[in-house]
Formats: C-alpha cells, structure tokens, sequence
C-alpha cells in the first residue's frame, strides 16, 4: 500500500526524468521530495536546488542566485500552486474578492511571475482540488499561463498536479487535458470538483502505482533527505526523524530505479 502523497511524488517525479537543474521553492515537501527521487534515479546526473536546504542547495544568497540562474536559463523545471487556478494556468496568489478590497489575502505573489516567464518545465500542484480552488477565472493574476503572440517568454506552465489527478496544460489552445486520475477518481467526480472547462479522453487511464523499489527509495533515502527542510512531512509520512540521514549502499534500490527509467 502506498499513501496519496507518494503517489503525487512519484508522478511529479517521472516529469523531471533527463533533466539538469530542478529549483524548489518554499512550502513544497512534495515537489522536493519528487526532485529528490528523479535526482537518485539519474544516479546524481540531475541537479536540484530546494530552498532552505544547507545539504541540497549552492546558492548562499537566497533567492538571488536562483532568479540570476533562471534569466541564464540554466533552469529546467520549477513547482507552482495557487489559492486559485484557472484553466489557463493562471494563477493566484494574492486574494479572494475583488482587489484591492479582497475577502482573504494571501502571503502575496513573490517571483512567481518572473519565474513562470522564464523556466520552460513550470508544474503546477495543490494539495486541494476542489471548485473554489480550480476556479473559471482567478480573481488576481499573479503569474499568467499564457502571454501575447511577440511576448518573449521560453518558460510556462507543462502540468498541473492535483490531489485527484494530473493534467497537461496545452500551450497553442491554452487549455488542460486531463492525463490521469489518481484512485478513486474518474472523470465525472474531477468535472464536479474543478471550476474550469477542460479537455478529455474518452477513456481516462488511472495514475501509475509507485514501485516497490520507489517506494523503498523514498521510505529511506529520500525521505531522510528531505526531512532536513521538511521534519514535520517526513515524520508524519515515514516516521523519519530530521538528521537521521544514512547513505544507501551499492547495488540496492536506487540502481535498480535507475536501471528501470533509463
């Protein structure tokens, strides 16, 4: 058995697979835990930068270094979410209601704009997918999905991960297509539960399993990784204590994960 946080990992992960570079932000166990996982499956080849990490981290200079590494486009894949999403992959991250008069605020927008303009890999997940989440229209643009013919901009929106499913976002029609649904889902329940239109098969696959060999990679090394910045996740996940870090030996799952994936 597995729980839905290892399956969400496990589905972000496989996004990142050959790759260089992947940057986690702030308040993103998940995402994190997931570039941990495609980084120990490339066998050391992928590159990830998690804020707040001292084991898994170059930058000395906070959030500096990574914005200067994204305009040089040496940036891969990057995580976003939102109080609200739209189906254009616009997102919110400022308030609910009409602005500047809004109902609730938010910690604000930060450097998401800059960053979804200029990271080509940008996955957007949230934890709740429900209708006043995954709304027809956001009620405040932090970073657009989409942009203008002639603007310049190599990076924006590739996915979108949800705690019911995960969707392709289409950047010609400016629309979702949903890929899976996670479990206990189809595709009527994700109709009911997201505000926007977007597009379908007739026959919705189930999100992939993790492995066993997966879910020993992340029940161990990757979760004695991420519990640097993320205690609290990987206890209440895994039972894994902050600092109780220990190195896996040769020819144990982590070869093997990578033997499967390449």
């Amino acid at each position: 058995m597995y729980r839905l946080e290892e399956l969400l990992i496990v589905s972000i992960a496989t996004m990142l697979d050959g790759l260089k570079h992947v940057a986690v932000g702030a308040s993103s166990p998940v995402p994190g835990a997931a570039a941990l996982l495609a980084r120990s499956r490339s066998q050391g080849s992928l590159r990830v930068s998690l804020l707040g990490s001292r084991r898994h981290n170059a930058f000395t200079d906070g959030g500096k270094e990574l914005f200067d590494c994204a305009a040089q486009g040496r940036i891969d894949a990057f995580f976003l979410g939102g109080a609200q999403i739209d189906g254009e992959a616009n997102i919110n991250l400022v308030g609910v209601g009409d602005y500047p008069k809004a109902k609730a605020r938010f910690p604000g927008s930060f450097g998401s704009s800059y960053l979804y303009f200029l990271v080509p890999r940008v996955i957007l997940f949230s934890l709740e997918h429900s209708p006043r989440v995954m709304v027809p229209r956001v009620d405040f643009i932090s970073a657009p999905g989409a942009s203008p013919e002639g603007v310049y901009r190599p990076g924006g929106p590739y996915a979108l991960v949800t705690n019911r499913c995960v969707f392709a976002f289409r950047r010609k029609t400016r629309r979702f297509r949903l890929l899976t649904a996670h479990p206990g889902e189809d595709l009527a329940s994700i109709r009911d539960n997201t505000g926007f239109e977007f597009d379908a098969p007739e026959r919705v696959p189930e999100t992939p399993a993790p492995s066993e060999a997966e879910l020993a990679l992340l029940r161990d090394r990757v979760g004695r990784e991420i519990a640097e910045v993320y205690p609290a996740f990987a206890g209440r996940l895994w039972n894994i204590e902050q600092g109780n870090e220990a190195e896996i030996p040769a020819g144990s799952t982590e070869e093997s994960i990578a033997a499967r994936f390449h």
